[in-house]
């Protein structure tokens, strides 16, 4: 188990919390402290499930309580339409956690509705979660068939491939430099990540660059890390001809 001691507090408020609140269900640690990768510069990833209805009195309510027991020194409140049955937020306990000067106190709080989709967690995608508060045993840990999502995703990569090769390159010649890099990062390199991943990690198919390096063998971590602007020599045509060639190259053996 990963050593989550700086944040002892926090566990200790959100479990207080919980178990006083008659409108959550059930309340977890996830994120890297459940997946791996935990490092002193993690955030705290809370899920915090309420009765039907609930979720959103009980996100104010809870922040209300959080403001008067932590110093809380930054608050960055997703959209309300980011969820469509509850709300996010990332709770800083120290002015400028991107310094990386000491080690990291933040906060990832999710507060939703209580459903199958957010109580059966694929411990494949996102590891075994520690259970903070669960009385009624809602927690379900599974291995999730993704095979029909899968398959969707492999499709889109395929069919915007002539196309995104036609945005990346237009741009390129057009001199246009930033909207090509966009461009190539939201096409080629993108879709190869995602083949990849369809290849050696297709639980995680959808995660994009995250947990890169513990998902994929050492080798294509590298051959894809080589692909990124400013790694290495090779400008963004180069670039753009090798990641569209890989790109075709997946497309045909996962055909196959």
């Amino acid at each position: 188990m990963v050593d989550l001691a700086r944040y002892d507090d926090w566990i200790a408020w959100l479990t207080a919390m919980a178990e006083s609140d008659d409108s959550v269900r059930s309340a977890w640690i996830g994120g890297s402290a459940a997946t791996g990768g935990w490092d002193q510069w993690s955030d705290l990833d809370v899920v915090v499930l309420c009765s039907p209805g609930c979720s959103i009195a009980t996100y104010h309510r809870w922040l209300e309580a959080a403001r008067a027991t932590f110093d809380i020194r930054d608050l960055w409140e997703l959209p309300a339409e980011s969820w469509p049955d509850g709300r996010q937020c990332f709770i800083n306990l120290q002015d400028r956690p991107g310094l990386l000067a000491e080690p990291t106190r933040l906060i990832d709080l999710y507060i939703g509705d209580v459903s199958d989709q957010h109580t059966h967690v694929d411990v494949r995608r996102h590891g075994t979660p520690r259970v903070l508060h669960d009385p009624d045993g809602l927690l379900v840990l599974e291995h999730e068939d993704v095979s029909a999502a899968l398959e969707a995703a492999v499709a889109q990569v395929a069919q915007r491939r002539v196309t995104g090769e036609w945005l990346v390159n237009r741009a390129i010649a057009r001199g246009h430099v930033a909207e090509a890099l966009e461009l190539y990062l939201r096409f080629p390199l993108a879709g190869v990540i995602r083949l990849v991943r369809a290849e050696h990690c297709p639980w995680r198919h959808d995660f994009g660059p995250r947990y890169l390096r513990r998902d994929l063998p050492p080798e294509v971590a590298d051959r894809v890390e080589a692909l990124v602007p400013g790694a290495g020599s090779a400008d963004l045509r180069e670039l753009s001809e090798q990641c569209f060639a890989w790109l075709e190259e997946l497309l045909e053996r996962l055909a196959r």
